[in-house]
């Protein structure tokens, strides 16, 4: 098939990829490639550096999906509460989180869950990539809702106007 690039040569533009990757080239990342998918192996440090090889790996022509194996690993035990230490030293960093909106609601065995409440979308993401950054997450759980509004005089007033009419 012309056009079509060869799953070897694939796997070596993946592998390249990753080893002159400033932040994954000393982690010694393997790629295998069967019929255009990539199938990604080895140990990354955090969340964020596992998501960041998928994503150079999805970004090179021809390659039809990635399924990522990459462990995020820790150098030794680390607890929920460290955890969540780290993941909010990581909010607290980052300029685009506000943590009276957003914050850490739980953690277990590396997953993190934020909650909150905002309506900027940027917000949320910028949350979710402080939170993949810090050691020990696997996984980032999004629960932030929508800002909250108080009820202004004029919501105030119509909501009771429109009581009154139910109740007559």
């Amino acid at each position: 098939m012309a056009g079509r690039i060869s799953d070897e040569e694939l796997k070596e533009r993946v592998r390249s990829l990753l080893q002159v990757d400033k932040d994954l080239r000393g982690y010694g990342l393997n790629a295998d490639v069967v019929q255009g998918e990539v199938q990604l192996q080895g140990i990354v440090d955090t969340l964020k550096e596992k998501e960041r090889a998928e994503k150079l790996a999805s970004s090179i022509p021809g390659v039809k999906g990635v399924a990522n194996a990459i462990s995020v690993s820790t150098d030794g035990a680390i607890r929920n509460r460290d955890v969540a230490t780290e993941v909010t030293e990581e909010l607290a960093t980052n300029h685009r989180v506000d943590l009276r909106r957003i914050g850490v609601a739980a953690v277990d065995r590396g997953t993190v869950v934020l909650k909150g409440h905002t309506d900027d979308t940027r917000e949320i993401e910028a949350a979710r990539t402080a939170a993949a950054s810090a050691r020990g997450v696997t996984d980032v759980v999004t629960d932030v809702k929508p800002e909250k509004k108080e009820p202004t005089l004029k919501d105030i007033f119509h909501n009771q106007v429109r009581n009154d009419k139910e109740e007559g």
